[in-house]
Protein backbone atom coordinates (compact mmCIF):
# COMPACT_ATOMS: atom_id res chain seq x y z
CA UNK A 1 0.00 0.00 0.00
CA UNK A 2 1.35 3.61 0.10
CA UNK A 3 2.54 5.67 2.52
CA UNK A 4 4.60 8.78 3.50
CA UNK A 5 7.51 7.55 5.90
CA UNK A 6 10.19 10.25 7.77
CA UNK A 7 13.51 8.92 7.26
CA UNK A 8 15.28 12.04 8.08
CA UNK A 9 14.44 14.94 10.76
CA UNK A 10 13.54 18.18 8.38
CA UNK A 11 13.35 16.43 4.83
CA UNK A 12 10.40 15.83 2.90
CA UNK A 13 8.20 12.52 3.28
CA UNK A 14 9.14 9.80 1.52
CA UNK A 15 6.28 8.18 -0.45
CA UNK A 16 6.56 4.64 -0.97
CA UNK A 17 3.63 1.97 -2.58
CA UNK A 18 5.28 -1.23 -0.57
CA UNK A 19 4.42 -0.58 2.90
CA UNK A 20 2.30 -3.09 4.79
CA UNK A 21 0.65 -3.14 8.07
CA UNK A 22 1.28 -5.82 10.58
CA UNK A 23 -1.22 -8.29 11.41
CA UNK A 24 -4.41 -7.82 12.69
CA UNK A 25 -4.43 -9.00 16.45
CA UNK A 26 -6.64 -9.90 18.96
CA UNK A 27 -8.39 -6.44 20.00
CA UNK A 28 -7.00 -4.61 17.15
CA UNK A 29 -8.87 -3.48 13.95
CA UNK A 30 -7.64 -2.86 10.68
CA UNK A 31 -8.72 0.69 9.30
CA UNK A 32 -8.98 2.09 5.70
CA UNK A 33 -7.44 5.46 6.32
CA UNK A 34 -9.95 7.75 4.17
CA UNK A 35 -8.46 11.55 5.06
CA UNK A 36 -6.29 13.04 7.30
CA UNK A 37 -5.30 16.27 8.41
CA UNK A 38 -1.93 17.34 8.51
CA UNK A 39 -1.70 18.96 12.15
CA UNK A 40 1.67 21.14 13.25
CA UNK A 41 1.90 18.37 15.83
CA UNK A 42 2.98 16.20 12.68
CA UNK A 43 5.02 18.91 11.44
CA UNK A 44 7.16 19.23 14.71
CA UNK A 45 7.36 15.42 14.86
CA UNK A 46 9.01 15.30 11.41
CA UNK A 47 11.22 18.63 12.78
CA UNK A 48 12.98 16.40 15.20
CA UNK A 49 11.18 18.78 17.87
CA UNK A 50 9.16 15.95 19.58
CA UNK A 51 12.12 13.86 19.89
CA UNK A 52 10.90 11.03 18.45
CA UNK A 53 12.78 8.20 16.53
CA UNK A 54 12.87 8.11 12.86
CA UNK A 55 11.67 6.11 10.45
CA UNK A 56 8.35 6.60 10.91
CA UNK A 57 4.69 7.34 9.43
CA UNK A 58 3.54 10.86 10.55
CA UNK A 59 -0.28 11.21 10.86
CA UNK A 60 -2.94 10.92 13.62
CA UNK A 61 -5.75 13.25 13.00
CA UNK A 62 -7.48 10.78 10.40
CA UNK A 63 -11.24 9.06 9.74
CA UNK A 64 -11.61 5.98 7.68
CA UNK A 65 -13.84 2.46 8.07
CA UNK A 66 -13.21 -0.47 9.77
CA UNK A 67 -11.73 -3.43 7.19
CA UNK A 68 -11.39 -6.14 9.37
CA UNK A 69 -11.80 -6.87 13.16
CA UNK A 70 -9.76 -9.28 15.82
CA UNK A 71 -10.72 -11.57 17.72
CA UNK A 72 -12.83 -10.31 20.21
CA UNK A 73 -13.94 -6.78 19.11
CA UNK A 74 -17.54 -6.25 19.27
CA UNK A 75 -17.26 -2.56 19.43
CA UNK A 76 -17.11 -1.96 15.90
CA UNK A 77 -17.75 -3.78 12.50
CA UNK A 78 -16.19 -4.04 8.88
CA UNK A 79 -17.67 -1.56 7.30
CA UNK A 80 -17.93 1.09 10.02
CA UNK A 81 -17.20 4.54 9.63
CA UNK A 82 -14.82 5.97 12.70
CA UNK A 83 -12.63 8.81 13.73
CA UNK A 84 -8.81 7.60 14.88
CA UNK A 85 -8.51 8.82 18.56
CA UNK A 86 -4.98 8.90 19.38
CA UNK A 87 -5.01 8.85 23.19
CA UNK A 88 -7.43 5.82 23.34
CA UNK A 89 -9.03 5.39 26.81
CA UNK A 90 -8.92 2.05 28.57
CA UNK A 91 -12.03 1.95 30.30
CA UNK A 92 -10.86 0.71 33.97
CA UNK A 93 -7.70 2.89 34.98
CA UNK A 94 -8.54 6.06 37.55
CA UNK A 95 -8.25 8.83 34.92
CA UNK A 96 -11.12 6.97 33.42
CA UNK A 97 -13.30 6.08 35.93
CA UNK A 98 -12.91 10.16 36.46
CA UNK A 99 -14.50 10.76 32.61
CA UNK A 100 -10.73 12.37 32.00
CA UNK A 101 -9.41 9.56 29.38
CA UNK A 102 -7.55 11.61 27.47
CA UNK A 103 -5.39 11.21 30.54
CA UNK A 104 -5.10 7.83 30.03
CA UNK A 105 -1.75 6.27 29.13
CA UNK A 106 -2.49 2.74 29.72
CA UNK A 107 -2.99 1.77 26.10
CA UNK A 108 -1.45 4.54 24.53
CA UNK A 109 2.22 4.18 25.51
CA UNK A 110 1.85 -0.23 24.49
CA UNK A 111 0.24 1.33 21.31
CA UNK A 112 3.50 3.90 21.14
CA UNK A 113 6.11 1.32 21.40
CA UNK A 114 4.52 -1.37 19.19
CA UNK A 115 4.91 -0.80 15.19
CA UNK A 116 2.06 -0.17 12.93
CA UNK A 117 3.88 -1.59 9.68
CA UNK A 118 6.52 -3.41 8.15
CA UNK A 119 8.69 -2.54 5.14
CA UNK A 120 10.66 -5.16 2.98
CA UNK A 121 10.26 -7.34 6.81
CA UNK A 122 11.68 -4.43 9.03
CA UNK A 123 9.17 -2.70 11.53
CA UNK A 124 8.19 0.49 10.99
CA UNK A 125 6.35 2.86 13.78
CA UNK A 126 3.30 5.24 13.68
CA UNK A 127 3.26 8.61 14.90
CA UNK A 128 1.66 8.30 18.34
CA UNK A 129 0.62 4.74 17.57
CA UNK A 130 -1.21 5.70 14.98
CA UNK A 131 0.65 6.40 11.66
CA UNK A 132 -2.72 7.91 9.30
CA UNK A 133 -0.04 9.00 6.77
CA UNK A 134 -1.12 5.62 5.52
CA UNK A 135 -3.75 3.56 3.24
CA UNK A 136 -4.34 1.68 5.98
CA UNK A 137 -3.06 1.13 9.82
CA UNK A 138 -3.87 -1.45 12.21
CA UNK A 139 -4.85 0.31 15.92
CA UNK A 140 -5.90 -0.67 19.61
CA UNK A 141 -10.09 -1.17 19.09
CA UNK A 142 -10.10 1.58 21.38
CA UNK A 143 -8.24 3.85 19.18
CA UNK A 144 -11.38 4.27 16.58
CA UNK A 145 -14.48 5.73 17.44
CA UNK A 146 -17.56 5.32 15.26
CA UNK A 147 -19.64 7.70 13.89
CA UNK A 148 -22.50 8.05 11.40
CA UNK A 149 -22.12 7.49 7.96
CA UNK A 150 -23.54 10.90 7.10
CA UNK A 151 -20.22 12.33 8.81
CA UNK A 152 -18.12 13.17 5.80
CA UNK A 153 -14.35 11.99 6.15
CA UNK A 154 -12.81 15.15 5.89
CA UNK A 155 -14.67 16.46 8.52
CA UNK A 156 -14.30 13.29 10.91
CA UNK A 157 -10.66 13.65 10.67
CA UNK A 158 -10.70 17.28 11.75
CA UNK A 159 -12.64 16.14 14.72
CA UNK A 160 -10.09 13.76 15.52
CA UNK A 161 -7.25 15.86 16.61
CA UNK A 162 -7.68 19.93 16.43
CA UNK A 163 -11.62 20.40 16.64
CA UNK A 164 -11.62 18.14 19.80
CA UNK A 165 -8.41 20.18 21.02
CA UNK A 166 -9.59 23.41 20.42
CA UNK A 167 -12.97 23.21 21.83
CA UNK A 168 -12.42 21.31 24.31
CA UNK A 169 -9.60 23.48 25.71
CA UNK A 170 -12.51 26.03 26.00
CA UNK A 171 -15.43 24.25 26.97
CA UNK A 172 -14.16 21.57 29.16
CA UNK A 173 -10.64 22.99 30.88
CA UNK A 174 -11.45 26.10 30.75
CA UNK A 175 -14.82 26.47 31.06
CA UNK A 176 -15.41 29.87 29.85
CA UNK A 177 -18.12 31.76 31.04
CA UNK A 178 -21.22 33.26 29.07
CA UNK A 179 -20.23 37.13 28.89
CA UNK A 180 -16.49 36.57 29.50
CA UNK A 181 -13.68 38.13 27.38
CA UNK A 182 -11.19 35.83 25.52
CA UNK A 183 -8.23 36.34 23.47
CA UNK A 184 -6.91 33.25 21.53
CA UNK A 185 -2.76 33.38 20.83
CA UNK A 186 -2.56 31.58 17.33
CA UNK A 187 -4.63 31.08 15.02
CA UNK A 188 -3.47 27.69 13.13
CA UNK A 189 -6.52 24.86 13.03
CA UNK A 190 -6.70 24.31 17.20
CA UNK A 191 -7.01 27.97 17.58
CA UNK A 192 -9.32 28.31 15.35
CA UNK A 193 -11.47 25.44 16.88
CA UNK A 194 -11.02 27.66 20.13
CA UNK A 195 -11.95 30.21 18.58
CA UNK A 196 -15.52 28.52 17.71
CA UNK A 197 -15.68 27.21 21.35
CA UNK A 198 -15.47 30.48 22.58
CA UNK A 199 -18.46 31.68 20.45
CA UNK A 200 -20.13 28.16 21.84
CA UNK A 201 -19.68 29.13 25.40
CA UNK A 202 -21.18 32.58 24.73
CA UNK A 203 -18.15 34.67 25.25
CA UNK A 204 -18.76 38.51 24.74
CA UNK A 205 -15.21 39.52 23.29
CA UNK A 206 -13.48 37.32 21.52
CA UNK A 207 -9.67 38.64 20.35
CA UNK A 208 -7.84 36.51 17.84
CA UNK A 209 -3.91 37.34 17.71
CA UNK A 210 -1.42 36.15 15.22
CA UNK A 211 1.05 37.15 12.72
CA UNK A 212 -0.56 35.97 9.65
CA UNK A 213 -2.63 38.85 7.85
CA UNK A 214 -4.36 36.19 6.05
CA UNK A 215 -5.29 34.16 9.22
CA UNK A 216 -6.47 37.13 10.70
CA UNK A 217 -8.51 37.47 8.13
CA UNK A 218 -10.45 34.47 8.36
CA UNK A 219 -11.70 34.80 11.62
CA UNK A 220 -14.29 36.87 11.83
CA UNK A 221 -16.28 34.34 10.09
CA UNK A 222 -15.38 31.83 12.87
CA UNK A 223 -16.95 33.81 15.51
CA UNK A 224 -14.17 36.51 16.80
CA UNK A 225 -15.39 39.63 17.43
CA UNK A 226 -11.35 41.46 16.62
CA UNK A 227 -8.80 40.34 14.99
CA UNK A 228 -5.30 41.65 15.85
CA UNK A 229 -1.20 41.56 15.47
CA UNK A 230 0.81 40.45 17.95
CA UNK A 231 2.16 43.96 18.80
CA UNK A 232 -1.02 45.03 18.64
CA UNK A 233 -2.81 42.65 21.01
CA UNK A 234 -1.46 44.75 24.56
CA UNK A 235 -3.38 48.00 22.80
CA UNK A 236 -6.71 45.80 22.16
CA UNK A 237 -6.54 44.16 25.56
CA UNK A 238 -6.47 47.92 26.98
CA UNK A 239 -9.06 49.22 24.78
CA UNK A 240 -11.58 46.01 25.61
CA UNK A 241 -11.24 45.82 29.07
CA UNK A 242 -10.41 48.61 30.27
CA UNK A 243 -6.83 47.45 31.10
CA UNK A 244 -7.70 45.17 33.32
CA UNK A 245 -7.00 41.95 30.76
CA UNK A 246 -9.02 39.28 29.78
CA UNK A 247 -11.05 36.55 31.51
CA UNK A 248 -9.57 33.46 29.56
CA UNK A 249 -6.35 33.74 27.33
CA UNK A 250 -5.40 30.16 25.35
CA UNK A 251 -2.02 29.64 23.74
CA UNK A 252 -2.15 27.75 20.67
CA UNK A 253 1.28 27.97 19.39
CA UNK A 254 3.70 25.95 22.13
CA UNK A 255 6.14 29.15 22.14
CA UNK A 256 8.19 30.31 24.95
CA UNK A 257 7.11 34.52 23.59
CA UNK A 258 3.42 33.39 22.89
CA UNK A 259 3.21 31.84 25.96
CA UNK A 260 4.26 34.59 28.02
CA UNK A 261 1.97 37.13 26.11
CA UNK A 262 -0.86 35.41 26.83
CA UNK A 263 0.10 35.09 30.28
CA UNK A 264 0.30 38.89 30.37
CA UNK A 265 -2.48 39.31 28.65
CA UNK A 266 -4.75 38.02 31.26
CA UNK A 267 -6.55 39.31 34.48
CA UNK A 268 -5.67 39.16 37.55
CA UNK A 269 -7.57 36.13 39.00
CA UNK A 270 -8.11 35.30 34.73
CA UNK A 271 -7.22 32.22 33.88
CA UNK A 272 -4.61 31.36 30.83
CA UNK A 273 -4.71 27.54 29.14
CA UNK A 274 -1.95 25.96 27.63
CA UNK A 275 -2.80 24.15 24.34
CA UNK A 276 0.05 24.27 22.16
CA UNK A 277 2.66 21.52 22.15
CA UNK A 278 6.39 22.98 22.32
CA UNK A 279 9.86 21.62 22.53
CA UNK A 280 11.90 21.13 26.00
CA UNK A 281 13.47 24.01 26.16
CA UNK A 282 10.06 26.13 25.14
CA UNK A 283 9.39 27.40 29.20
CA UNK A 284 7.35 29.68 31.16
CA UNK A 285 9.45 32.01 33.28
CA UNK A 286 7.00 32.91 36.23
CA UNK A 287 7.73 35.23 39.62
CA UNK A 288 6.47 33.47 42.37
CA UNK A 289 5.85 36.52 43.75
CA UNK A 290 4.08 38.06 40.98
CA UNK A 291 2.15 34.65 40.34
CA UNK A 292 0.75 34.57 43.84
CA UNK A 293 -0.21 37.80 44.33
CA UNK A 294 -2.28 38.44 41.11
CA UNK A 295 -4.11 34.96 41.64
CA UNK A 296 -3.62 33.92 37.80
CA UNK A 297 -4.21 30.37 36.84
CA UNK A 298 -2.38 28.71 34.47
CA UNK A 299 -4.29 25.55 33.28
CA UNK A 300 -2.78 22.67 30.32
CA UNK A 301 -5.61 21.26 28.26
CA UNK A 302 -4.52 17.76 26.82
CA UNK A 303 -6.99 16.68 24.02
CA UNK A 304 -9.30 18.39 24.71
CA UNK A 305 -9.65 17.60 28.41
CA UNK A 306 -12.18 14.99 28.64
CA UNK A 307 -13.54 11.99 27.62
CA UNK A 308 -12.70 11.77 24.08
CA UNK A 309 -15.19 9.03 22.58
CA UNK A 310 -18.16 10.97 24.44
CA UNK A 311 -16.65 14.57 23.18
CA UNK A 312 -16.21 13.63 19.52
CA UNK A 313 -19.90 12.58 19.14
CA UNK A 314 -20.93 15.89 20.99
CA UNK A 315 -19.17 17.64 18.57
CA UNK A 316 -20.63 15.39 15.96
CA UNK A 317 -24.11 16.71 16.80
CA UNK A 318 -22.75 20.47 16.60
CA UNK A 319 -21.49 20.28 13.47
CA UNK A 320 -25.00 18.38 12.58
CA UNK A 321 -26.65 21.42 14.03
CA UNK A 322 -24.73 23.86 12.04
CA UNK A 323 -22.68 25.24 15.09
CA UNK A 324 -19.88 24.59 14.00
CA UNK A 325 -18.63 25.04 10.76
CA UNK A 326 -16.06 22.70 9.85
CA UNK A 327 -16.24 22.29 6.37
CA UNK A 328 -14.89 25.79 5.68
CA UNK A 329 -11.81 25.22 7.37
CA UNK A 330 -10.99 22.75 5.66
CA UNK A 331 -7.84 23.35 2.46
CA UNK A 332 -8.43 19.53 0.95
CA UNK A 333 -5.57 17.83 -1.34
CA UNK A 334 -6.52 14.86 -2.93
CA UNK A 335 -3.81 11.60 -2.73
CA UNK A 336 -1.52 10.84 -0.83
CA UNK A 337 1.39 11.44 -3.20
CA UNK A 338 0.74 15.26 -2.55
CA UNK A 339 1.53 15.20 0.85
CA UNK A 340 4.19 17.36 0.82
CA UNK A 341 2.78 19.87 -0.92
CA UNK A 342 -0.02 20.12 1.65
CA UNK A 343 2.76 20.85 4.61
CA UNK A 344 4.06 23.24 2.09
CA UNK A 345 0.65 25.07 2.15
CA UNK A 346 0.32 24.83 6.03
CA UNK A 347 3.96 26.86 6.19
CA UNK A 348 2.80 29.92 4.49
CA UNK A 349 0.30 30.90 7.14
CA UNK A 350 -2.35 30.31 4.71
CA UNK A 351 -4.32 27.41 5.27
CA UNK A 352 -6.39 26.54 7.97
CA UNK A 353 -6.07 23.06 7.87
CA UNK A 354 -5.37 20.86 5.15
CA UNK A 355 -6.96 17.69 4.91
CA UNK A 356 -5.30 14.88 2.36
CA UNK A 357 -7.89 12.44 0.91
CA UNK A 358 -7.20 9.03 -0.14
Amino acid sequence: MRAAVLREFGAPLDVVDHLETVATGAGQVKVRIRATGLCHSDLSAMNGLLGLPAPFVPGHEGAGEIVEVGEGVTSVAPGDRVIVNFMPPCGACPDCANGEGNMCMSIAMGASATPNFTEDGEPVFGLLGCGTFAEEVVLPHQSVVKVAEDVPFDIAALIGCGVTTGVGAVLNTARVEKGSTVAVVGCGGVGIAAVMGARLAGAEQIVAIDPSAAKRALVGSYGATAAVSPEEAKDTMAELTGGRGFDHTFEVVGRSATAQAAYDLVRRGGTMTVVGIGGAQEVLPLSLRAFAGQGKRVLASTYGGTDVPRFMSRLVDLWRDGRLDLGSMITGRSFLDDINKGFDLMKTGDAVRTVVEF
